[in-house]
C-alpha cells in the first residue's frame, strides 16, 4: 500500500530527528564520570571538536558555525549560534524544546546539506561505537521490564499506565503503594481501571513475581499451574504463610488435612521461589561515586544547587576547520565531510549544555521540596513523586527519570543518589501526608527501645508514634511492621530478641518486600 505524502514526510522527519534526540537522551542520562569518558571519545573521533584551553586566543566574535548551507562568500554566515560553550551562560533550550527543523533541514531535494540516509546511519554507528567503548551499565529492573513492554499490544494510555507502575517499583520488584496513589489528580477519569490492567501486564513479565504488593502475592504469582502440587502450594501461601513462618505445622495439619511430612515437603518446594524478584538485578559491585550536583545553604537560609563540573572541558569548534569550511578553495567532498563533523560536534556541545540546564532545574526542584531533609535529617523526608517534579519544571516525567538516573547529590548530610529523594507516603489521621521513610525510621527506633519482656502491641506502637508526631491508623502500623519483617509482639516476647529487628535503617534498600502484609 502506497504511503501518503504526509506519512512520507513524517517518516523523513523521524529519520532526521533520531540521531540528535538519541544523543541528547544519552548525554542526559550519563553521570559525570561517564560523561568525561564520552567527551574524550568524541574528541578522539572528531577532529573538528577541540578543548578551549585557558589563555587560548578565542575566535573572533563574528566567526560562527555554518553547518547547514553553503557559504556565499568569506563574510557570509548562516547559523548565528556561538560556537564556544561558556559554562556560565544561560542554556538556550532544554530537552523539551521544539526544534525548527524546517530551517535547519530544508525539504527541497536539491539541498545538498540535508543529511542523507547514509549520513544518518554513519552518525548512528559512530554513537554506538562510542558507547561500546564505555564501561557497560548493568541492566536495571526498569530497563528489563521496559524491553518486555514493547512486546505487548497496548494502547497509548495503557502503555503510559504500565510505565507508571514500572517506575514506582522498588529495588526488590514490589509495588509499595496502592494503585490509587498513582492516579494523577488532574488527569482524565478512568485511570484506576487502566492502572489495574497495567499492573496485570507487569505481573505477567519476567522475573516471575514482579509487581506484587506483598510477599504472599509475590509467591502466588510464581506458582505456575503446571508445577507439581501447585494447588496445595497455593493454599499454604494464601492461607497459612504466617503459620509456616512461625513453624506452626500441627495447626496447618489440622486446618488443611495435609500430613506433617507433606507440609514439610511443600515448604521445601516453596523455598525455591524468589521472595525478592528484583534482587537479581542488584549487583554487589559498587562503582566509584562522584557527585554530579552539590547543594549549599546561602546566608539567607535558602538552599542552592550547583554543578561541580570543573573536570569537564570547555568545548568549541576548531577555527582551522571552520575556516576550511568557509573557504571557496575547499573542494565539495572535503566541505561535506567537514560539515558533517562540525554538525556532530555542535550537537554534542548543545547536548552537554542542555544536560547542565536540565540537571540543575531538576536538582533545584528536588532540593526545594526536600528542605526538611537537609535541615532535620532523613526522618524528615517529604513524600515526593517524579510527576510532581516534572510538573514543577515543565518537563516530561521520563526526562526527569533520565536526569536523576545514576546522579548523586552532595549534601551537608552526606552523599545521596537523587532517586533517594523520591519516596511515597501515607495519609495520617490528621490528614497530613507522611513519608514512608519517616514512619519506618520512627517505628524501628520504637521497637529497638521497647521493653524486651513487654514488647509493644500494634496499638501501643500507634500511641508511641503519636507521641512523636505521627498519627496513623493501626492497620498502617501493622502493614509497615510486616514490611520491615518485625515479628508480632507475641513473637518478639517469645523469642526474647536481643538484637534490633530486621529491616536495616528503614530505607527502601533494606526493607525486604516493602509492601506490607
Amino acid at each position: 500500500m502506497r504511503m501518503s505524502f504526509g506519512q512520507e514526510m513524517r517518516m523523513a522527519q523521524k529519520q532526521v530527528l533520531a540521531p540528535r534526540m538519541i544523543q541528547s537522551m544519552e548525554i542526559l542520562q550519563l553521570p559525570v564520570m561517564a560523561l568525561e569518558e564520552r567527551i574524550e571519545q568524541e574528541i578522539q573521533n572528531n577532529e573538528t571538536l577541540e578543548v578551549d584551553e585557558p589563555g587560548q586566543e578565542p575566535p573572533p566574535a563574528e566567526a560562527v558555525a555554518t553547518t547547514e548551507a553553503e557559504p556565499t562568500g568569506p563574510e557570509k554566515t548562516v547559523d548565528e549560534r556561538p560556537l564556544i560553550v561558556d559554562q556560565d551562560h544561560a542554556n538556550r533550550a532544554d530537552f523539551e524544546r521544539s526544534y525548527d527543523w524546517s530551517n535547519e533541514y530544508p525539504d527541497s531535494d536539491d539541498d545538498r546539506s540535508r543529511p542523507s540516509a547514509a549520513q544518518i546511519e554513519q552518525a548512528g554507528d559512530r554513537y554506538l561505537d562510542v558507547m561500546a567503548n564505555m564501561a557497560e551499565r548493568p541492566e536495571t529492573l526498569c530497563d528489563h521490564l521496559h524491553d518486555q513492554l514493547s512486546n505487548y499490544d497496548l494502547s497509548e494510555a495503557e502503555r503510559q499506565a504500565a510505565d507508571k507502575v514500572i517506575y514506582n517499583l522498588d529495588a526488590n520488584g514490589y509495588l509499595p503503594m496502592p494503585l490509587e496513589e498513582l492516579i494523577d489528580a488532574d488527569g482524565p477519569a478512568g485511570q484506576l481501571p487502566l492502572l489495574e490492567k497495567a499492573l496485570l501486564v507487569v505481573q505477567g513479565m519476567d522475573p516471575p513475581g514482579v509487581g506484587a504488593r506483598d510477599l504472599r502475592e509475590c509467591l502466588l504469582l510464581q506458582i505456575r499451574h503446571d508445577m507439581p502440587h501447585a494447588r496445595q502450594m497455593r493454599r499454604l501461601v494464601a492461607e497459612h504463610l504466617e503459620d509456616l513462618a512461625a513453624n506452626r505445622l500441627p495447626l496447618i495439619e489440622r486446618r488443611t488435612g495435609f500430613s506433617i511430612a507433606e507440609i514439610e515437603r511443600l515448604r521445601e518446594e516453596l523455598h525455591v521461589l524468589q521472595p525478592k524478584p528484583g534482587a537479581v538485578f542488584l549487583t554487589p559491585y559498587v562503582p566509584p561515586v562522584k557527585p554530579d550536583v552539590y547543594v549549599d545553604q546561602m546566608a539567607d537560609g535558602a538552599w542552592k544547587v550547583r554543578l561541580e563540573d570543573v573536570d569537564l572541558p570547555n568545548l568549541r569548534i576548531s577555527p582551522t576547520y571552520r575556516d576550511m569550511l568557509m573557504s571557496p578553495a575547499t573542494d565539495p567532498a572535503t566541505r561535506d565531510y567537514i560539515k558533517r563533523k562540525i554538525n556532530s560536534a555542535q550537537w554534542l556541545i548543545d547536548a552537554i549544555e542542555q544536560r547542565r540546564s536540565t540537571l540543575l532545574k531538576t536538582a533545584q526542584a528536588i532540593v526545594d521540596h526536600q528542605t526538611s531533609f537537609l535541615v532535620n535529617g532523613p526522618e524528615a523526608i517529604e513524600p515526593l513523586k517524579m510527576q510532581q517534579i516534572a510538573d514543577r519544571i515543565g518537563m516530561h516525567v521520563t526526562t526527569v527519570s533520565r536526569a536523576v538516573d545514576d546522579k548523586w547529590l552532595q549534601t551537608p548530610r552526606g552523599l545521596h543518589p537523587l532517586r533517594r529523594f523520591f519516596v511515597g507516603g501515607t495519609v495520617s489521621a490528621d490528614g497530613d501526608e507522611v513519608a514512608w521513610d519517616t514512619v519506618r525510621i520512627k517505628l524501628q527506633e520504637i521497637v529497638q527501645s521497647e521493653p524486651k519482656d513487654q514488647p509493644y502491641s500494634d496499638d501501643d506502637l500507634v500511641e508511641e508514634l503519636a507521641k512523636r508526631g505521627i498519627k496513623v491508623a493501626r492497620r498502617t502500623v501493622t502493614k509497615y511492621r510486616k514490611a520491615m519483617k518485625i515479628p508480632s509482639s507475641r513473637q518478639r516476647r517469645d523469642w526474647k530478641l536481643v538484637r534490633p529487628a530486621p529491616g536495616g535503617d528503614g530505607t527502601p534498600e533494606d526493607d525486604g518486600q516493602q509492601a506490607g502484609g
